[in-house]
């Protein structure tokens, strides 16, 4: 069940996430990351993700512009879960593991 936001291409699912309406799987949180990340514009974005539409790219962008916190909130839960994974024992032995192969 999606709530409708008066957007074609951004919906926000159930779990209160904004993603993009033709590719679920991608959240408006994820395209935000690359605006703050890497300085890029929509234009960017859709060089650097074909199945991305100029449109799609600037609705994300819109939404972010217009929910700035709960993006931002997004972001950092990502970036908390991120740095506790890293942390954990079978991260670093992978991580170990896959430094000893290059290195081979």
């Amino acid at each position: 069940m999606s709530i409708e936001l008066g957007s074609p291409h951004i919906e926000k699912a159930a779990d209160g996430v904004a993603r993009l309406r033709r590719f679920p799987r991608i959240r408006v949180a994820q395209l935000v990351m690359d605006y703050l990340a890497h300085g890029w514009s929509v234009d960017e974005m859709c060089r650097q993700h074909p199945y991305l539409t100029p449109a799609e790219g600037h609705a994300a962008m819109a939404y972010y512009f217009d929910h700035k916190a709960e993006i931002e909130q997004q972001i950092e839960a990502d970036l908390h879960e991120y740095e506790a994974a890293r942390r954990k024992p079978e991260a670093v032995r992978v991580a170990q593991r896959l430094k000893l192969r290059r290195n081979a």
